[in-house]
């Protein structure tokens, strides 16, 4: 795999730049990062996400966007693209409900373009990293790949959907070998500041009101950062994940009440709370089930809501 390039798209994001430290730290010689800087969030805060490996020789950063499919099947060819990681994406369930047609757009468009560059490069693996919002309504808990699944409360989780149908039209038409990865809640350091997890710290930390949806009942499976990358890199390697749906979760949901005790509890501070009435698009609960992940993948998370939390506190305060 050193001798070809490893691409990461969305790479100065939260999970891509925590995903390329460690394909560093596991001796890769050639990856290409590649982002676009996009103003959904502070592009200062991605390019601080990639200070520590900016200038490292092994990688090449891009500044790009996938969505243009001609630039894209360049820079396949550019830098000898084996291997994909496709963590890029507009994410967030309520900015999807205001503006739909930019998820439709980089999500589903912009799966295309890379799948089809991936086509025609002849890749060796495809990971594509989709959503746990993809399960929707009415889908039944814990969450299991192969099960029915609801219909999508949101243009976000409709437009992981659709690019994961994309992905599985060219593995099955082209023989692309596709990995479908979903995550949930995935936290920790440089998490994404639009995020409940960063704006209840904050709020928290600087003695504001905490914004609340609805009675904070809804849970959300939290997954620490180290273990969905520890993931990741085995749905990159393993040859058994090839072809396959897999969850990347911890398989053990919190209500987001609880979760505002936990983020209490590691900041030494009471929250305020300012209740608000339920948002369009939430799910009442996601809920990894990890079978699929721990047979195909060997995977099994390693560090607790409450260890993650303090982490993440620990950053947070560090980096203010």
């Amino acid at each position: 795999m050193n001798s070809t390039s490893i691409l990461i798209t969305g790479g100065a994001g939260f999970i891509g730049s925590h995903f390329i430290e460690r394909l560093l730290a596991e001796g890769r010689e050639k990856i290409v990062c590649l982002d676009n800087f996009n103003r959904f969030y502070d592009p200062a805060v991605k390019r601080a996400n990639i200070a520590s490996f900016a200038r490292d020789p092994r990688i090449t950063l891009v500044e790009a966007d996938f969505c243009e499919a001609a630039a894209t099947r360049q820079l396949f060819d550019d830098y000898d693209v084996s291997h994909v990681v496709h963590l890029g994406a507009y994410a967030g369930v309520r900015p999807s409900v205001a503006e739909p047609l930019v998820y439709q757009q980089t999500n589903v468009g912009g799966t295309l373009a890379l799948l089809e560059a991936a086509r025609q490069h002849a890749v060796e693996r495809f990971v594509l990293i989709s959503s746990s919002t993809v399960y929707g309504q009415s889908a039944a808990a814990p969450f299991v790949e192969d099960a029915p699944l609801g219909v999508p409360l949101s243009p976000y989780g409709a437009s992981k959907r659709a690019a994961e149908v994309f992905g599985w039209t060219y593995h099955g038409l082209h023989g692309v070998p596709v990995v479908c990865v979903r995550p949930f809640s995935v936290y920790g350091p440089r998490l994404r500041p639009d995020l409940a997890l960063s704006i209840w710290t904050d709020a928290i930390e600087s003695g504001r009101k905490l914004p609340l949806f609805g009675d904070g009942t809804v849970r959300r499976d939290f997954t620490y950062i180290s273990d969905f990358c520890t993931g990741l890199l085995a749905a990159l390697e393993r040859p058994a994940a090839i072809g396959q749906t897999i969850n990347l979760g911890h398989a053990e949901p919190i209500e987001l009440r609880q979760v505002i005790a936990t983020l209490e509890t590691a900041l030494g501070k009471k929250a305020e709370i300012d209740r608000q009435p339920e948002k369009p698009g939430e799910m009442p609960i996601t809920y990894a089930d990890l079978t699929k992940a721990r047979r195909l993948l060997d995977y099994q998370p390693q560090v607790s809501f409450e260890e993650g939390v303090r982490e993440f506190v620990a950053w947070f305060r560090g980096r203010r």
